[in-house]
């Protein structure tokens, strides 16, 4: 009997066990307006002005414990910590699957670890998630283009073009468009 109510204690002083991860925050109508903006900017300045806020967006955590996980793990991986960053973010991939910027981020650490292999499947799911974040199409090009995957490394660039003409990565296209010319 003692060892049942131990164990009942211990379930209710840990609720985050149990808890799940609610909805990703809506910011349907404000990305559109950034993109539209980015779109319609006169240069580059104004076009990072933009974009800074998407970025602002996607790092919008469901609630505050994802927050601390998504925040944890870029704090680990600005002082060089990425296998910090890779346990704090699938942390919250675990906690939030539904959350595009736990798939994003880690595959960011991938991409830094030159992992592409295992960047690209995190990237694909980031976009499936989030058709619109222009963040994991630019890297998930870049990926593509780092395994050898040319073409289609520029459908997707194209694509986050489309939604941000100003991105810095707009002046690789050239050069990804053309076979066998070194980056």
């Amino acid at each position: 009997m003692k060892r049942r109510a131990t164990f009942l204690l211990c379930l209710l002083a840990t609720p985050a066990l149990s808890a799940q991860c609610p909805d990703p925050p809506d910011h349907a109508k404000a990305l559109t307006e950034l993109i539209e903006t980015a779109q319609e900017a006169p240069n580059e300045r104004a076009a990072r002005r933009a974009f800074n806020e998407m970025w602002a967006l996607w790092t919008d955590a469901p609630d505050r414990h994802a927050q601390e996980l998504l925040n944890e793990g870029m704090e680990r991986r600005e002082v060089g910590d990425l296998s910090g960053a890779i346990k704090a973010f699938d942390a919250l991939v675990a906690y939030c699957p539904d959350y595009a910027e736990g798939y994003n981020q880690r595959a960011f650490i991938n991409f830094k670890r030159q992992d592409y292999a295992d960047a690209l499947p995190d990237l694909n799911r980031a976009i499936e998630l989030s058709p619109r974040h222009i963040g994991a199409l630019s890297g998930r090009a870049l990926t593509l283009l780092a395994l050898g995957r040319q073409a289609e490394a520029t459908v997707t660039m194209r694509r986050a073009l489309e939604l941000n003409p100003w991105l810095p990565e707009r002046h690789l296209l050239p050069q990804i468009e053309t076979p066998g010319k070194d980056l």
